[in-house]
């Protein structure tokens, strides 16, 4: 015989999503502090689990191994990287080229010392992990300097940036900011974004740039 009664109803299923959504990024988001504390190969799940306030058996639930998480981490910020370049469109009668540039600057410094912890990783355990993980670092590098190349052949062709090899330009420019970012982030040094922005674009000014051209 079955009884009649109230029975308790289950939670929503977008309740229930958005729960496992939130404990994801909490792990994720400890994750990233033990990895900027103690690098890649000294941290262990358990330092992460213990950030966290979870069990090991949860971080299972979620990500396969610390390998799995750490290489979240670092797409997440090509993802965020990716978006904040855009190609400099030297036709638009809205925006100057030196506007531009100086937005897409501030973009990339912004997206990396807004979080610098992730920063860290990426410019410092995440080089020289394995074969792999190298190939991933030189692929979005290559990406990021084609785009860069592309908008300075581009500016090249209407006088705002020097004759010369555009790839090399751009190569040139990625390693100069990573670097300066590199020294912000390792060393704690104080400089605000705006000044870190100002110094690059006069740095570039001094270069290849015609910042008296549009």
């Amino acid at each position: 015989m079955v009884h009649g009664g109230s029975r308790a109803r289950p939670h929503p299923p977008v309740l229930f999503e958005v729960e496992k959504s939130e404990r994801r990024q909490q792990i994720l988001d400890r994750a990233r502090d033990v990895f900027a504390k103690r690098g890649y190969h000294a941290a262990k799940i358990d330092d992460i689990v213990a950030a966290a306030g979870v069990a090991r058996g949860t971080f299972y639930l979620y990500f396969e191994d610390k390998r799995a998480i750490f290489e979240e981490i670092v797409d997440r910020t090509f993802a965020r990287l990716g978006m904040a370049v855009v190609r400099v469109d030297t036709d638009d009668p809205q925006r100057s080229v030196t506007d531009q540039i100086n937005e897409n600057i501030r973009r990339i410094v912004h997206t990396l010392l807004e979080d610098p912890a992730t920063t860290k990783i990426l410019l410092s355990d995440a080089v020289g992990l394995d074969a792999a993980f190298d190939r991933k670092l030189i692929s979005f590098y290559e990406e990021l300097g084609k785009l860069m190349e592309s908008s300075l052949e581009d500016g090249q062709a209407r006088g705002i940036v020097s004759p010369g090899d555009a790839r090399i330009f751009a190569i040139m420019t990625i390693g100069a900011l990573k670097e300066l970012l590199y020294q912000v982030v390792m060393r704690g040094l104080e400089y605000p974004e705006e000044r870190i922005v100002e110094v690059m674009f006069d740095f570039l000014s001094h270069g290849y740039l015609r910042t008296n051209a549009r």
